[in-house]
């Protein structure tokens, strides 16, 4: 038989960041469009969208609703609002009125914290909904790819699959395939690569031979594998190593247990069922909650990490897994830590990015295994995201890395979204004085009347707070004369007209870029 190859997609390459669509799913949540978001209402959902600040359809570049399509593809695909039943398939009155938001859906409005997000995505990804070659069956994706990995993990002592293997083997293979078969082929791969000078060339080769079987553009492989392995890290029980993917050390036996069925027959109304009303997951189960929370105890203390959870009640799943969350939170401070100290090293890529940011996004490649990235839809979080690693870099700070910044990180310390409004972006608290720094992507003229008053508004009351001399660094890309003069300025008033002097210094990202090489080029880097 002859093969060939469909690459499936766990998410959409016009909407690449996952961590996008719940600010998304809130907006169409309180918007006029819910249950009501087919063809006569997609032009009017994206310019909804573009208006809320969720996309930019930049001067009305989209003309035919493309981006609202893709946005209901991935609130359907998640089992956020009812899909779409075919007539062959069942009843959609069984089901739920298509584009309505379901009960699960419902769940992910109230996911407030980012590993509540993260069980959401890996409650959608755990449903068996992808069709098999044999038009017979479904597949997950996630299980499919967890299959895989423990399978290399048993054969080599590592779950790693790179980014090449993934592209070869990962996304284009389902559970038709058998597991050795798709394991031995990914070690050829790795053993072959290893030898070849040059690995661009190698890749490059793979791609054209094995594209052969594939009747699409040859660069689905690799473009559709960088959102794919994006979208699968989003359940968090991934995450990245180099380019490639790994599984998370804490969420192995939930791997095992998920990875232990890949496909299954059930009529897809069964599967649509399961998705909209919140598919269950081996947590869910007293013992497996209890050996997951076992096993985070272990290597907690393997790697001397102080923790207490004496005063949580274990006597159902739910609270266990509390229990385990508050574990897996110390972790994941306990690791971010670790990650500030390392930044003091980083201060060459950490320059690099500003050096994108200052471009509009784009990407630097170092090597075929190490590339940055700032994507150019998500400048805003990527600048304050630099701007903390900045800190964290010249270092001093008597706060814990993650009381600096307002903003959410995923489980590889790349940011989720901006920091909400109501206060500054990074607090960096020092023996002698406190540094507040906003920053912001806006360069035009109005950049005085967006961030002129909420910036001396923040100062003031960082003053307030902290008996310490408190700095405000304001960087923008561009600095408008009329932000840099209203700075100058520096008077306030703060509630009952107490009269404040403000320092706010402002300073372009490139100038700020020149004093932070300038303090690692001569070894003093400190914050005076």
């Amino acid at each position: 038989m002859e093969e060939k190859i469909e690459i499936w997609q766990v998410g959409n390459t016009g909407l690449r960041n996952p961590n996008r669509i719940q600010e998304g799913f809130k907006a169409f949540a309180n918007s006029p469009y819910v249950g009501n978001l087919r063809k006569e209402n997609e032009i009017d959902f994206m310019n909804f969208l573009n208006t809320q600040g969720i996309i930019q359809n930049e001067d009305g570049k989209d003309t035919s609703g493309s981006h609202a399509r893709k946005w209901r593809l991935m609130f359907s695909k998640n089992g956020f609002i009812y899909p779409q039943v075919k007539k062959k398939d069942g009843s959609q009155e069984k089901l739920g009125k298509v584009d309505d938001i379901t009960p699960f859906g419902r769940n992910f409005l109230k996911a407030d914290t980012y590993p509540a997000v993260q069980e959401c995505y890996l409650r959608a990804q755990s449903v068996e909904q992808f069709a098999m070659p044999d038009g017979k069956s479904y597949f997950s994706p996630l299980r499919w790819i967890l299959a895989i990995m423990l399978e290399l993990e048993r054969r080599t002592g590592s779950s790693e699959i790179t980014r090449i293997e993934f592209a070869l083997w990962g996304h284009t293979t389902n559970p038709s395939y058998s597991v050795e078969e798709v394991v031995n082929n990914i070690l050829d791969l790795r053993a072959r690569r290893k030898q070849a000078p040059s690995k661009r060339k190698f890749d490059k080769k793979e791609i054209e031979e094995r594209g052969k079987h594939y009747n699409k553009k040859a660069n689905n492989f690799k473009e559709y594998s960088d959102m794919n392995m994006r979208y699968l890290r989003i359940s968090g029980i991934l995450q990245r190593k180099g380019r490639g993917m790994i599984i998370v050390p804490a969420k192995h036996i939930l791997a095992e247990k998920l990875a232990k069925s890949t496909s299954n027959e059930e009529p897809i109304m069964v599967q649509y069922k399961r998705l909209c009303e919140g598919a269950e997951l081996p947590t869910d189960n007293m013992d497996t909650a209890k050996a997951l929370l076992n096993d985070l105890i272990k290597q907690m203390k393997g790697r001397q990490i102080l923790f207490n959870i004496n005063d949580l009640p274990l006597n159902t799943a739910a609270e266990i897994n509390i229990a385990r969350r508050r574990l897996e939170n110390i972790l994941s401070q306990t690791d971010e830590i670790q990650y500030a100290k390392e930044q003091c090293n980083q201060w060459q890529e950490i320059a690099d990015y500003m050096e994108l940011l200052i471009k509009g996004g784009g990407k630097r490649t170092y090597d075929d295994d190490n590339v940055i990235e700032v994507p150019k839809d998500e400048t805003p979080a990527y600048l304050e995201w630099i701007l903390w690693r900045a800190s964290l870099a010249i270092d001093h700070m008597v706060n814990k890395p993650y009381e600096v910044r307002g903003f959410k990180l995923d489980s590889d310390f790349l940011p989720v979204s901006a920091a909400g409004g109501g206060k500054g972006d990074l607090y960096c608290e020092f023996n002698d004085f406190t540094i507040l720094t906003e920053v912001t992507m806006s360069t035009s003229s109005r950049q005085e009347a967006m961030e002129g008053e909420p910036v001396r508004r923040h100062v003031s009351d960082a003053v307030l707070k902290y008996d310490k001399p408190v700095y405000g660094m304001f960087i923008a890309v561009k600095i408008d004369t009329n932000t840099a003069e209203t700075f100058r300025h520096g008077i306030w008033y703060a509630r009952g007209d107490l009269k404040q002097r403000l320092d706010i210094v402002p300073l372009t990202l490139a100038q700020y870029r020149e004093y932070f090489m300038a303090m690692f080029r001569t070894g003093h880097a400190n914050p005076e």
